[in-house]
């Protein structure tokens, strides 16, 4: 009889390792060890994921490029949107999740695969992203999770690999690390503590710039398009860039404390230069472009979408609604802006677009008005005023000092 095949979401990291080596060697599976790179990965770690892989007892081993897919469809929809979890967190590594399971649960179709397997615990977020998934497309497909079903501890699978004779720097560290393209995650430390914060030591990128800087982003219909005048194709290319000019000033740094899909409170360090620089940049820009309504309610679609990404519904169909209505109200949304970078901060300093509608020809704010006349604005006073003339008229003990 042939071997059941089970695809297991691989990042290399000791759960996944462990699952690897486990369904191969003691349940007997053909495993095709999966890693679905979203951009987090250097090649240099997708070369060792891929001989660790084999070293497991892996029959395969396949990395899933879908950076440019997450873009796609998520990453320009959060810019759309200016997405901030909570007005803080830019959905780092946690929209990256959704995007990993739809990479595997389409691969394990493809092979046709009896089982998936991941490695998340009982105790957070991306056992229900993970999970989920994996039920909408592939709801005939055992799911195994080893880590969470077992509740093993660190020790457990380090002892059990290196019985095995795989041997890694599985060393329990005091912060453990998920970079991503849209920003790297931050846990453990002080972070277990709510009345601290993080020391310098716990960032992986450090401010290695004095003064100030300006630099300039370009969008075009609310896409970034250029930096520092120069133009990018590649979106992924471009976000590297702003990256790498924000991450020398150590920019971008915060702690998100949010609600975590399982109920609790979760609470989790960041560093997302880009992001954070090219939302505060979009979101200025949406001011001068965009009309009072358009920006209200895509500011409502925009909290639904971010939270919808958070809370594992990618695949909920109003998604695909909220990003078409997200992606019409960038038509206008063009121009450059420029941000001023100092250590550990940044500020937004203005635009210069052919869409501004601060430059009209009805009127300068504070300064004169072309589109209407005194009595005209008189008018249109006294008319907005009735409601609360009516109101105190009937009411005007309630006018009086207490």
């Amino acid at each position: 009889m042939s071997k059941k095949k089970v695809v297991v979401a691989y990042s290399g990291g000791l759960d996944t390792s462990y699952t690897v080596m486990y369904l191969a060697r003691e349940k007997g599976y053909e495993v095709y060890a999966a890693c679905a790179n979203t951009g987090g990965f250097s090649a240099e770690q997708l070369k060792t994921n891929e001989e660790n892989a084999y070293k497991l007892g892996a029959a395969s081993y396949v990395t899933l490029d879908v950076t440019e897919e997450y873009y796609e469809k998520s990453l320009k929809y959060m810019v759309f949107g200016n997405v901030l979890r909570n007005g803080t967190y830019p959905i780092s590594v946690s929209s990256e999740r959704i995007f990993q399971g739809i990479a595997i649960a389409r691969y394990a179709k493809e092979i046709g695969a009896d089982a998936i397997a991941h490695g998340s615990t009982g105790a957070g977020n991306d056992q229900v992203r993970f999970d989920m998934t994996f039920l909408v497309m592939c709801p005939d497909m055992e799911i195994i999770t080893l880590t969470r079903d077992g509740n093993l501890s660190r020790k457990e699978e380090v002892d059990y690999l290196n019985a095995g004779g795989f041997t890694a720097d599985f060393a329990k560290l005091k912060y453990s690390y998920n970079v991503g393209i849209w920003g790297t995650s931050i846990c453990g430390g002080e972070i277990l503590d709510s009345r601290q914060g993080l020391p310098e030591s716990a960032f992986l990128k450090h401010p290695v710039k004095t003064g100030e800087e300006e630099v300039s982003l370009g969008f075009v219909h609310g896409e970034i398009d250029s930096v520092n005048g120069v133009h990018y194709d590649d979106k992924i290319a471009a976000i590297q860039a702003v990256e790498q000019i924000g991450a020398a000033w150590g920019v971008g740094r915060d702690i998100h404390v949010g609600d975590t899909i399982i109920g609790i409170k979760g609470r989790v360090g960041f560093e997302a230069a880009a992001p954070m620089m090219i939302i505060a940049a979009h979101k200025l820009l949406e001011k001068f472009t965009l009309s009072k309504w358009q920006q209200y309610w895509k500011e409502q679609v925009g909290n639904w979408y971010g939270m919808f990404l958070h809370e594992s519904q990618y695949l909920e169909p109003v998604m695909r609604d909220i990003e078409a209505m997200l992606e019409s109200s960038q038509r206008n949304v063009n121009g450059t802006v420029t941000l001023k970078l100092r250590p550990y901060c940044f500020e937004t300093v203005g635009v210069d677009s052919k869409d501004d509608l601060v430059k009209n020809k009805l009127g300068e704010y504070g300064e004169g008005a072309k589109g209407w006349t005194s009595d005209e604005a008189k008018g249109f006073i006294k008319v907005s005023s009735t409601p609360l003339r009516a109101y105190y008229l009937n009411h005007p003990e309630e006018l009086a000092d207490d």
